[in-house]
């Protein structure tokens, strides 16, 4: 009977150890995410610079648990000629990794909205051009003026937020809980060639 109760309790530790453990696998402190990010091993050779405002922790949490994903869209970047690809989608890896490249006009402000997704990350690639863009934490928003429709993922909002100018060889990521607002001009409504990544979130 001592036995079995002492075999019981070594299994039950065993699987609280090993789930304990697969939880600190995931948990990535500041410090640990800046240090990989500044490596830049991540990047795989493609050609672009990321943008000052990524969330690091939240890049290298998601690219732990999706590293395939992550890499084969780098990939896609780093094989592909960025200044003359043709506009359209391309498959990268089935419904989990997939680009499309569009070149348009950049919009005046009050043409563009706030956005967030739920279950796609966006990398957000500026090719040639150059395209303003807001971020702002959803849990921060003002109010929702289109709710969240699974089918197309996405939410609509009004927010604040915080705007960058991105220039052209710049990509920057927006985290499901970043609203976003791309497609801004920053004067003059020039021409923006963009490739838009989307990687399924974990």
């Amino acid at each position: 009977m001592k036995k079995g109760c002492l075999s019981v309790l070594l299994i039950a530790f065993s699987f609280v150890f090993v789930n304990a453990q697969s939880e600190a696998d995931t948990v990535i402190t500041k410090a640990k995410a800046n240090k990989w990010f500044k490596k830049k091993e991540w990047l795989n050779g493609a050609p672009l610079k990321p943008h000052k405002s990524i969330n690091k922790e939240e890049f290298a949490r998601q690219y732990r648990i999706n590293k395939a994903y992550w890499d084969k869209a780098f990939a896609f970047l780093k094989e592909q000629n960025l200044q003359t690809i043709a506009k359209g989608k391309y498959p990268i890896d089935g419904d989990n990794v997939f680009a499309s490249v569009t070149e348009d006009p950049s919009k005046d402000f009050d043409k563009t909205n706030w956005e967030s997704h739920r279950k796609y990350i966006d990398v957000q690639c500026v090719l040639v051009g150059e395209e303003r863009m807001g971020k702002w934490p959803v849990a921060e928003v003002t109010s929702t003026t289109k709710p969240y429709d699974e089918t197309k993922d996405v939410a609509n909002y009004t927010a604040p937020g915080k705007f960058y100018n991105i220039p052209a060889g710049t990509f920057i990521i927006f985290f499901p809980g970043e609203a976003h607002r791309p497609n801004i001009t920053p004067g003059g409504n020039k021409v923006v060639k963009k490739m838009v990544i989307k990687i399924k979130a974990a």
